[in-house]
Formats: structure tokens, sequence, C-alpha cells
């Protein structure tokens, strides 16, 4: 059960674009750290910000995929298991995988709900294809209708809902939902929710958020793609953190073993302020070495010669 979180507010942080040193812009950021048992370890703003989790739920939607046998049943691989858990680039590589699950459950690409992007030949190129492909997946090996998959009335997707209210410590309808880009539900969380959850993926404590964490750890270019955040965090700390961007500055990761997860809200939704704004906590934290954090600052904080990113502000302990 999660623990309510404490009802003060520390200072957010703050991501300032400079323009050979001079601030341009600013961004307000909001981050809580949590452990496994939903317990907030340390805050910047406020824990209880509510925000829609947008793709960073991926990886818990899989448990659909984890929870009905699908994986066995269609001898889907960690890779495929990746590409589920993914917002990907839309390469061939990846498109592939995703046609490989849609294949092995015996199911046409016409089936994909989600749409095919501008200048795209193929829902499969949808950075959520992969996601849809599991949905599917589990709704072809439950005999559940394919083409309402998408509806929250559908069986998959109480299933999934169910399953995400388990690990938070609540019933999954009290959570409010909305339509995501794609099509699919998602949901608004607190900060300090999204942290619980990032923190129990990376736990080890659970055989099925184990299994969907080594299959992103393991195969991070299926998660995102190559220059991607997501990619290049997982690439270069080796399996040490998990981590899944979401639309409208959301960032969550997790500390692989130490049951640990963090969550970021970029209050005006910029993408380049919550990958500074991350390096910056994890660097604070100890959870990457100088080397890692001057690696991915390089790409994402360093933007041109003339234009850089500077974050202002530390999380405080709860």
């Amino acid at each position: 059960m999660t623990t309510r979180a404490k009802r003060h507010i520390t200072p957010k942080l703050e991501v300032h674009l400079l323009r050979e040193g001079i601030v341009e812009s600013t961004h307000h950021i909001e981050a809580t750290v949590c452990d496994d048992r939903g317990r907030v370890l340390s805050v910047a703003g406020n824990p209880e910000t509510t925000a829609f989790v947008r793709s960073a739920l991926k990886p818990f939607q899989a448990l659909g995929v984890m929870a009905t046998g699908t994986l066995e049943r269609y001898d889907l691989s960690d890779k495929d298991l990746a590409i589920i858990c993914s917002s990907h680039q839309g390469n061939v590589e990846q498109a592939r995988q995703v046609f490989n699950v849609l294949w092995r459950a015996d199911i046409d690409p016409s089936a994909l709900q989600c749409p095919t992007p501008p200048g795209c030949s193929s829902p499969l190129q949808h950075n959520c294809s992969g996601k849809h492909a599991g949905m599917l997946a589990v709704c072809q090996q439950r005999n559940w209708p394919l083409n309402t998959y998408l509806k929250r009335s559908s069986p998959v997707q109480k299933l999934i809902l169910d399953k995400i209210g388990e690990l938070l410590g609540i019933p999954g309808a009290e959570l409010i939902g909305a339509h995501d880009d794609c099509g699919a539900p998602t949901y608004s969380m607190k900060l300090s929710q999204m942290a619980h959850l990032y923190a129990q993926l990376s736990s080890g404590k659970r055989l099925d958020l184990e299994r969907i964490l080594r299959s992103m750890t393991y195969y991070p270019t299926m998660v995102s793609g190559e220059g991607s955040f997501d990619t290049e965090l997982m690439r270069l700390t080796e399996g040490e953190l998990v981590s899944k961007a979401g639309a409208e500055g959301i960032q969550c990761i997790g500390r692989v073993g130490e049951g640990m997860g963090l969550a970021i809200k970029v209050l005006d939704g910029s993408k380049r302020a919550k990958s500074a704004v991350a390096i910056h906590i994890l660097r604070q934290m100890g959870w990457i070495s100088t080397s890692v954090a001057e690696s991915l600052a390089e790409t994402f904080m360093m933007l041109s010669s003339y234009k850089r990113l500077e974050v202002e502000g530390e999380l405080v302990m709860s």
C-alpha cells in the first residue's frame, strides 16, 4: 500500500536555456523519488502533483502480456517484449519486430488501430505500435475481440488497469483515464505513484516485472532508438538503470536492484528540459558516474556551440 506523501512543497527545479551565456528560456520541473513501498524519499516541488503518465506507463501495460501466458503461447522473446514496452523510432528493425509479435500471434497488421505516422506507409511505424501489438496478442490468446481492444471497456484494458492498481495498492478504477495520442488509454497519477511504479519495476521482487525490466535493459535500442535519451542512458549504465520517457515532459527512471524510482514532470511539457534535469538529478543522487553524466550532457545539454542547458536546484530529502 502506498504511504501518504507529505504535503509540504519544496522548491522546484529550473532548466535554463542559455544562448552565449544569457538566459533565453526557463522551464520549471517537479520530481519525486520513492522506494518500492511507495515512501517518498526525495522531492523537488510537490510529490502529489498529478499528470498523465503517457508512454512511461508502457512497461506496466505490458503486464497484460505477462499475466496471461501470451509470451509463452506465442513463443515471444525478450526482444519482442522490449518492443511492446517501447516508444520506438519506426525504423525497419523496430517495425519488423512489431510485425514479428503480430505474425507469431496470427494477427494481420491491419488490426493495429494506432495511426500511420505522416510520411510513413504503415501503422507498424508508429512509435506506439509495439504496445498495440502486445494488447492485440493478449486479446488473441484469450479469444477477446480484436476490434475493440482500445476501448476502456475491453477486457485487455480492464486487465491492465487492475494490474496497475495492484501495484499502487488502490482499485484501478480510482485512476482518471483519458486517450493517449495513439488511441490507447493512459492515466493521471501523482508523481509519487509514478516513482512508486518504477521503484517496483527495478526492485527485483516480482518475476513478471523483472523480465520486463531485463528486456528493456538488454535491448535498449528497441525501447526508443539510437540517439534517444532512454536508449543512451540504459546503454551507458549497462543495466543499472531502466528508463522510459513519456510525452509532455514525463521521464521515469528506476535504479535496478535497489527498488528506487524517479519521476520527473516538466510543467510546460518540454522534452529538452526533462533530459537535462534527469542528468542533473541522476548525478546528484549518485546513480550515474561522472563520465556517464558528461557523455549524456554533451548530447542532451550542449545543444550547439552557442546554446546549452543549465539546471538549478536540488532534490530535498523528504
